[in-house]
């Protein structure tokens, strides 16, 4: 079953499926596409098997780096970017498909057999059988999802208004060294007052938020082939090295065996059934992922 948005040629949205999950394979030949700000009354799970996503939303930015997926609750409005030609799946899930989907956005990781199941379940006829093998298929799917460890690639957003405004200055300059004292003299708040809402509406520190931040901001770059030193200068570091050690410290691994680490396992490359989407959607097209 596949969705594609080519030539100014808009599906039916998959919402209108009469179907409880609809899989669909997504062949990129470009290096990056984006999706603007939408939502869908289906939840959605994005896979990346190669390359990497980034999704956003209100409550947070997500990655799903190879091998790794991010749910989408229904109705949540988000988009998405790719980097480093991205390969993978998309599913649609009607909210009540199943007992114990998840009700939050969250990254999971994907084993061999649940990209097995993808590969497999995407070459379903879009209205297929609601007994019987194929939908025996979907429910060990649904089953495979639902038991998926989570992964921590999320950086979370606040809700108060001063500390979004905190969170949005850095975002939109990760590289500036401003001390705590700084920035809550920024946003009209004492730096003990906005250290603790800080943590209490994030679970993170504002210093652990920001390394945090460099994370999910670097990995793109590195999915692009960026290179260690220009990645630690954008993110202004004083060495390559001190921005390799705090990537270590974050994620366990140097930032380069990391995202190579999520693909040496895989022993035989992703099929994704022919007449899969080839293209990314044209700027201003909406293709409902």
């Amino acid at each position: 079953m596949f969705v594609t948005a080519v030539n100014g040629i808009e599906p039916d949205s998959p919402d209108r499926i009469d179907r409880p999950v609809s899989v669909i394979g997504l062949s990129m030949v470009t290096e990056s596409w984006e999706i603007p700000f939408h939502s869908h009354r289906k939840a959605q799970l994005l896979f990346a098997d190669s390359g990497l996503i980034t999704l956003e939303a209100d409550a947070g930015l997500w990655v799903v780096p190879p091998q790794g997926a991010v749910w989408i609750p229904g109705g949540l409005v988000h988009r998405a970017h790719s980097s480093g030609e991205p390969r993978g799946f998309v599913v649609f899930v009607e909210p009540d498909a199943a007992p114990g989907l998840p009700d939050t956005c969250c990254t999971i990781s994907v084993s061999p057999f649940m990209r097995a199941l993808l590969e497999r379940t995407a070459e379903l006829p879009e209205r297929y059988e609601q007994h019987g093998a194929q939908a025996r298929l979907i429910a060990v799917l649904l089953d495979e999802l639902i038991a998926a460890p989570l992964e921590w690639l999320h950086l979370p957003m606040p809700a108060d208004a001063r500390l979004r405004k905190l969170a949005d200055a850095m975002l939109a300059a990760p590289a500036d060294h401003v001390t705590l004292e700084q920035w809550a003299s920024h946003i009209g708040m004492s730096e003990r007052n906005m250290s603790r809402l800080f943590a209490a509406e994030t679970g993170l520190s504002v210093n652990r938020w920001r390394r945090q931040l460099h994370v999910v901001t670097a990995l793109p770059m590195l999915a692009q082939g960026q290179s260690i030193q220009s990645i630690s200068d954008d993110l202004g570091y004083d060495s390559s090295g001190a921005f390799v050690t705090m990537f270590r410290k974050a994620v366990g691994a140097p930032p380069k065996r990391f995202l190579a680490e999520r693909t040496v396992q895989i022993k035989v490359p992703l099929h994704v059934p022919a007449g899969a989407p080839r293209h990314p959607p044209h700027p201003g097209r909406s293709a409902r992922f």
